[in-house]
């Protein structure tokens, strides 16, 4: 594993225009001036000493002894962390969920059994190791056979993928490429599902100083080896461009404490269960809604009547009615994207409740080639469900993409809108595009009118 803190530098344009440059720290310093004088940028950039901008830092602002956190909100940072498992990414995503940045997706990569991550850091026991190492081997051969499989099915019925036919019969290198990519898209999207969470990506992340001490804070805290070490690294980059912060990033009683109850909340419901879970579980969704006094169908409908694409105006009735969507069993490949929706609250416990591996993507005539292959998710399932009853903090460490965790999601209904309107679009994944469909469905039996404003299907899902 590898964080790496990079700054940023002025663009040409800035430096011929004479504008002024600081380092993360001196830029929230002057911002915090602010609150206490109206002297202006210029008198507080006098008081620069360009020669030792560190130092300068203080001498505008004691902006860490002064007690305000949200002064720390206006250090920016970025950082690009290499070789995390697919599983920490995730429980970090889980962590920050205002941060902005991106990760290696598993629907554009080509992954292999050679880029697993340490299964020490991932709670494994060292007596079970050389079990779980021939168990990922096996899921990783699932995934090769998948990919074959689903490349198969796209060669001999190119007409499964939806691609249009105008493009298809495009023959500019453009076109060309855009088919390529998509007959790809095709196969990861469906065999993804038996790749291990253990797997090694990448992710990078913006955020303030404030964001990236409350994550170390957590990732401190929290039960999984793996993650203790990504705090390390983050603390030792984090001391690089915001020093007067690295104090606070250490374990706090409060997290710890927190996320121990969460995992005992987890093996709780696990024990309540009568033997572990096989086969895909069945995806219920549920909506319910909170509407302000006064706000009724009509109004939502009208407060979306400008709403031409997902980023155009919405009405103050949608903005302030809240949403809660969620479903009973969602696989963790799609939970990934569903839960980088950036505002409200998302829960999910992870207790593994079954293995979905695109089989309703089969017709009769194309059952043969994936059965065989079902018998690998089961496996996860059972072996992950089995760890978590019996307290071993490494359950999670033997699932995989398409094992299926409970999932929800409280937001605002404007919110709810652009994330529907988003994970149904042009080049949507099928899978969570079916879940936000019949999310907007229910919408719509609730609130029949309204729901005809939601720009849902612009596109079928690739």
């Amino acid at each position: 594993m590898k964080v790496t803190q990079v700054s940023i530098c002025p663009s040409e344009a800035s430096a011929a225009a004479g504008r002024p440059a600081l380092t993360p720290e001196l830029l929230a310093a002057s911002g915090a001036r602010y609150s206490r004088n109206n002297e202006g940028l210029e008198a507080i950039l006098a008081k620069i000493d360009p020669d030792n901008m560190d130092r300068s830092v203080d001498s505008i602002f004691k902006m860490i002894d002064y007690g305000h956190q949200s002064i720390a909100d206006m250090v920016p940072v970025a950082m690009f962390i290499d070789d995390l498992s697919i599983l920490l990414a995730y429980l970090v995503w889980a962590m920050c969920p205002t941060a902005s940045g991106q990760e290696s997706s598993t629907r554009y990569i080509r992954l292999g059994s050679d880029g697993l991550v340490d299964p020490a850091d991932l709670g494994v026991p060292e007596e079970e190791q050389e079990e779980w190492f021939s168990f990922m081997k096996e899921c990783f051969a699932s995934y090769e056979q998948a990919l074959e499989f689903w490349e198969g099915v796209a060669s001999a019925n190119p007409e499964v993928m939806r691609i249009p036919r105008s493009l298809i019969e495009d023959s500019s290198d453009k076109a060309q490429k855009q088919v390529a990519r998509m007959k790809r898209n095709y196969a990861f999207d469906r065999s993804r599902y038996f790749l291990p969470v253990a797997a090694r990506t990448n992710m990078m992340l913006i955020m303030s100083a404030r964001g990236w001490v409350q994550l170390c804070q957590q990732l401190f805290s929290h039960w999984l080896p793996e993650a203790q070490k990504l705090a390390r690294n983050i603390r030792e980059e984090l001391e690089l461009v915001a020093p007067r912060m690295v104090r606070h990033a250490e374990a706090k009683q409060s997290f710890t404490q927190g996320q121990s109850a969460e995992l005992a909340a987890w093996i709780a419901r696990a024990n309540a269960m009568s033997s572990p879970p096989t086969g895909e579980a069945k995806v219920n969704t549920n909506v319910g809604l909170f509407l302000p006094d006064g706000i009724q169908d009509s109004q939502l409908s009208d407060s979306l009547a400008f709403h031409d694409n997902r980023y155009a105006f919405i009405g103050d009735a949608a903005r302030r009615t809240s949403i809660r969507f969620a479903w009973t069993a969602v696989a963790i490949a799609e939970i990934r994207d569903l839960n980088r929706h950036r505002t409200g609250q998302k829960y999910c416990p992870l207790v593994p409740l079954g293995f979905y591996c695109a089989s309703d993507q089969l017709t009769d005539t194309l059952s043969e080639g994936l059965e065989n292959l079902s018998d690998t998710g089961d496996q996860s399932t059972s072996a992950a469900f089995t760890r978590l009853k019996a307290r071993n903090v490494g359950f999670l460490a033997w699932t995989v993409l398409g094992t299926q965790f409970d999932f929800e999601h409280t937001t605002t209904l404007d919110k709810f809108v652009y994330e529907a309107e988003l994970r149904t679009g042009p080049g949507a994944h099928y899978r969570y595009a079916a879940h936000l469909r019949e999310a907007v469905a229910q919408f719509a039996r609730q609130f029949p009118i309204s729901a005809n404003e939601i720009s849902l299907g612009l596109a079928e899902p690739e």
